[in-house]
């Protein structure tokens, strides 16, 4: 009788293999095969080959395209079950944070039920450090003291809280427009600065920067085009990649314990009309 095998969901981060946990590329050595996603996923396994890790499990590539899912989510979750029950190793190679919009919890619980032993690695979502590699924070005292994470299909005209709430929109690039739209209606304004991160730690890595009112409309001038991620948010201000009329906060002389300025710009002043 073959002796069972085990399923590790691992998440890769966002594509660069530096930042894969010392865990995860343990998983990774000792499987006997690699189900990967498209994005962050094939990022880090080319990235380990150029470093010179070699990896000898057999690699299934089951990534999803923007509105083609090349292998649905069930044929996935079956696809773990039978090759654990085979007596393989099995390592779900996850872009980001398995549970961060990754349907991780979903073939956890398809493992479970399957009577199949499964272990979590965290990753590292999309969703902190691809705004962290433009400069961006997702909190800095006395600009932003909390922030949200949602995709570009949520409902974000129930996010509340001003530009001092960051929000982080992730596979948002299609629904920009009017999620840039609703958010302006809101507390936030329409002056409030937005950043697009493309192809974050990609070759095609590239910062658009602008406002509510004004994102859309640069997005489409440039060509932007997913994988992106979006912030919105004061902390926008902090990047080096924010033009003279929005990086308005100037931290040679910021004060942290000073009160949030009023929504506007940073110095506190309304926008030029």
């Amino acid at each position: 009788m073959t002796a069972a095998g085990k399923v590790w969901l691992v998440g890769a981060g966002p594509g660069d293999a530096g930042l894969l946990t010392v865990k995860g590329l343990r998983a990774l050595e000792r499987a006997h095969v690699i189900v990967a996603d498209r994005l962050g996923a094939r990022g880090v396994l080319d990235g380990l080959a150029a470093d010179g890790v070699e990896l000898t499990a057999d690699v299934v590539d089951v990534g999803k395209l923007p509105g083609h899912h090349a292998v649905p989510q069930d044929a996935i979750n079956a696809l773990l079950v039978q090759l654990a029950r085979d007596g393989k190793t099995v390592v779900r190679l996850k872009g980001g944070d398995p549970y961060v919009f990754g349907r991780g919890g979903e073939e956890l619980a398809a493992c479970q039920e399957a009577g199949v032993e499964v272990e979590v690695v965290p990753g590292i979502t999309s969703a902190i450090s691809v705004p962290a590699i433009a400069g961006i924070p997702l909190t800095h005292r006395g600009v932003a003291t909390a922030f949200t994470v949602a995709t570009g299909h949520d409902q974000i005209r129930e996010l509340g809280g001003g530009s001092d709430h960051t929000v982080v929109l992730l596979m948002g690039v299609g629904t920009l427009a009017n999620s840039a739209l609703i958010l302006a209606r809101g507390d936030r304004g329409a002056d409030c600065p937005v950043a697009i991160v493309e192809d974050g730690f990609g070759p095609g890595q590239r910062v658009t920067v602008g406002t509510l009112a004004t994102i859309a409309q640069q997005a489409a001038l440039r060509g932007v085009r997913s994988p992106a991620v979006v912030v919105v948010g004061d902390v926008v201000r902090l990047s080096p990649y924010a033009p003279d009329e929005i990086a308005t906060t100037d931290l040679s002389s910021f004060d942290p314990l000073a009160p949030l300025a009023p929504r506007g710009d940073a110095t506190g002043k309304a926008p030029a009309p």
